[in-house]
């Protein structure tokens, strides 16, 4: 075996160059102190769930932090998905991007709808514009848009497109919380955008999200589907469900929006120093937050040409994974070749071959609380020597897992 093979744990006998795993998530969390005070004061007002103060004093700061007028907050982001497509009282068909995490799509099906697959745009990997009106016809009711990466889509090119074809167009926004297009708070566009709290983003509720919108109407539909038996204003919607935020979520979620300056220098001195050591390696490409004046930096994003790196992405993969760097190939495959949906005629216009070759070529690397500027550099550091290697190890690791 070559010196250079030999270097590497998943050619050789040798010990991952990390003890233990890192993970790509984001993992921010509460100090023990912290959390045992928010938790005994819930404990001490005996009230745990059903619009508790802390699940309103929540609302009231996203409020304020996004400068919107409402912020609904539920259980996590695909309920939240659900009953804005409730809420709109949308029909027929939803464009949706297929390079997106499943649960988008699975949002638009649980209400009876169907989603139509549509490309993105090979740079920004956000949803293309022009794909999405070419798909529009007389059942298509709304475009589900995703802001992916700490990114943002083509804001005005899909409110133009609402403009013109009279179709709602709403967000996810799961990866974009604290992200800025042109000085504006993501959470203020389309008809309402829904965002994330799930653990492994940038705020935390251990498993959360909340539905942001400027339209009263809207958001009083909302409280009332979100709790089986209504909230707030009574208002006329074809079904409830269960959808509130506990205290503890709350709780969770209202210490880590305290921490949100800190977790976004972290992530962007981390995301700063993968672009500096990785920026002269050919054939690996680190896709900088797109459409926007401010991000969250929550994800560092790759693409691999295996032309000029010498070696697949899921070669790559693997020989990180063999480290403990446990790095991820986001989103494998695209949710239209997926179990689910593949047998679907969803598309109008044949494969999608951005997010076909996005599912084969994207690798995301860790980035979060769990990991340090030292870790990035020995990342780098392996990543530049498996290119320096490629040659040898080529035929040692499968090209494909």
């Amino acid at each position: 075996m070559s010196e250079g093979a030999d270097a590497f744990s998943i050619t050789s006998k040798k010990p991952p160059a990390f003890d233990t795993r890192l993970p790509v998530g984001q993992l921010y969390f509460p100090s023990f102190e912290r959390y045992e005070d928010a938790m005994r004061g819930i404990f001490e007002r005996k009230y745990y769930t059903n619009h508790g103060p802390l699940a309103r004093r929540l609302e009231e700061e996203l409020v304020t932090f996004l400068g919107v007028k409402h912020a609904i907050c539920v259980t996590n982001a695909t309920i939240g998905l659900m009953m804005v497509a409730e809420a709109l009282e949308i029909s027929g068909n939803v464009i949706v991007p297929a390079h997106t995490f499943v649960a988008s799509a699975q949002s638009i099906k649980w209400c009876g709808l169907t989603p139509r697959f549509c490309d993105v745009d090979p740079l920004t990997q956000q949803i293309d514009v022009k794909a999405a009106r070419a798909l529009i016809d007389a059942d298509t009711s709304a475009i589900l848009a995703v802001n992916l990466w700490g990114g943002a889509c083509d804001i005005a090119g899909l409110a133009s497109l609402s403009a013109d074809s009279g179709i709602h167009v709403y967000f996810d926004s799961a990866h974009a919380f604290g992200a800025k297009v042109k000085d504006i708070a993501v959470g203020r566009f389309g008809r309402a955008e829904v965002f994330s709290f799930h653990a492994t983003k940038v705020i935390s509720a251990g498993e959360g999200g909340c539905v942001t919108t400027n339209d009263d109407d809207l958001a009083a539909k909302l409280r009332n589907i979100r709790s089986s038996y209504g909230a707030g204003d009574v208002v006329s919607v074809r079904r409830t469900t269960n959808g509130r935020m506990s205290e503890a979520q709350a709780a969770i979620a209202l210490l880590s929006l305290e921490d949100y300056p800190m977790i976004r220098a972290h992530n962007k001195a981390l995301f700063e120093a993968y672009r500096r050591l990785l920026a002269s390696v050919p054939g690996i490409t680190l896709l900088p937050p797109t459409n926007v004046t401010d991000s969250n930096y929550q994800y560092a994003a790759c693409t691999i040409d295996e032309s000029e790196f010498g070696l697949t992405r899921d070669q790559i993969l693997a020989l990180l994974q063999a480290e403990n760097i446990i790095a991820r190939r986001y989103f494998y495959p695209g949710i239209h070749r997926s179990a689910e949906f593949k047998a679907q005629d969803v598309t109008a216009s044949g494969r999608l071959l951005v997010t076909e070759m996005l599912s084969e070529s994207g690798l995301q690397l860790p980035l979060g609380a769990r990991v340090g500027l030292s870790d990035v550099t020995r990342i780098a550091e392996i990543i530049t020597r498996a290119h320096d290697s490629a040659g040898t190890l080529l035929g040692l690791i499968p090209r494909e897992i």
